[in-house]
């Protein structure tokens, strides 16, 4: 309630608010002081379909310059109760047989966020991934094509091109059913058509063994002293002439790590934590295993316990 002057108690009196009319009346004399007034508070009102849904937006999401109508055109929606199929509505059958020239780019845009999410990637990559699928799509020429396996290796270089690389068997556990192999064979089909479109090499962003350190250790419950110890290691071993892939090193070093401190893990688990193959780990243990000393850090481990490490 709050106070305001009446023209018939010749006085400033409380006056109610009915939010339902616009009106504004004295609570005396019962006189509108002022009719049909514009609340201009926020209205925190849901209007989702779902009634347990209390999300208060009331606009749409934003707009997608990659989309030929910017992702807002309206998509009729199945009623709620009803059990007959979507496509038994009237305008849903209208609406299917209007021609969508983005419904495969909406269909790969969402299998690209669900991969995303799936991978805890920021948005940015996402973004980036739906790019290059835009500019390969425009080409037309991956038609025939395992789609899964061009969505999977276009989220694959964005990650690269954004400094967050994943393992191709990371980007292979969500890539909907596509090998290692295709989603290869897919990324360097994308960076060639790339190149042929820009006339220009594609910037993928070097691969470097401590990319993966700090992901590796959280899957492996590694001390913030062993990852970071790792992380040194794995710099330092740059140095060297250690012919093996960064993924290779960075499993290796880890199990190192971890067996010079209280919590050893298993050669197993650092071959599932990492997806790098156990024989593979050996061989890179063996490749390291004269340069310890100067790739190990001091403070983490003296030469005499570097000295009684076995080989796994």
């Amino acid at each position: 309630m709050a106070d305001a002057y009446c023209s018939d108690c010749k006085k400033s009196t409380e006056v109610v608010f009915d939010h339902s009319a616009g009106d504004m009346v004295c609570s005396e004399c019962g006189l509108v002081l002022e009719s049909h007034s514009i609340d201009e508070t926020s209205e925190w009102r849901t209007f989702a379909n779902e009634s347990g849904d209390n999300d208060p937006v009331r606009v749409g999401g934003p707009s997608n310059p990659l989309l030929t109508d910017g992702g807002l055109s309206t998509v009729i929606s199945k009623p709620n109760g009803t059990t007959s199929d979507f496509l038994t509505s009237s305008l849903g059958r209208w609406q299917n047989r209007g021609s969508n020239p983005d419904r495969s780019l909406i269909l790969a845009f969402k299998t690209i966020a669900t991969m995303s999410e799936r991978l805890g990637l920021v948005a940015t990559i996402k973004d980036r991934a739906n790019e290059i699928y835009k500019k390969v799509e425009d080409q037309k020429s991956s038609r025939g094509r395992n789609q899964d396996a061009i969505l999977a290796a276009c989220l694959y270089i964005a990650c690269r091109q954004e400094d967050k690389p994943r393992t191709v068997k990371e980007i292979c556990s969500v890539a909907n059913g596509a090998t290692k192999k295709e989603i290869g064979r897919a990324k360097e089909y994308i960076v060639k058509q790339l190149e042929l479109e820009m006339g220009q090499s594609v910037e993928m962003g070097a691969i470097h063994a401590g990319d993966f350190m700090r992901r590796f250790g959280s899957y492996l419950g590694m001390t913030n002293q062993a990852v970071k110890a790792a992380q040194e290691a794995v710099q330092k071993s740059e140095e060297f002439d250690i012919r093996r892939s960064p993924i290779s090193i960075a499993a290796a070093v880890i199990y190192i790590v971890t067996q010079l401190s209280d919590n050893k893990k298993p050669l197993k688990d650092v071959s599932v934590a990492t997806g790098v193959a156990e024989g593979t780990i050996r061989n890179s243990f063996k490749d390291l295993h004269p340069h310890l000393p100067k790739i190990i850090p001091s403070w983490y481990a003296v030469e005499e316990d570097l000295k009684n490490l076995c080989s796994p």
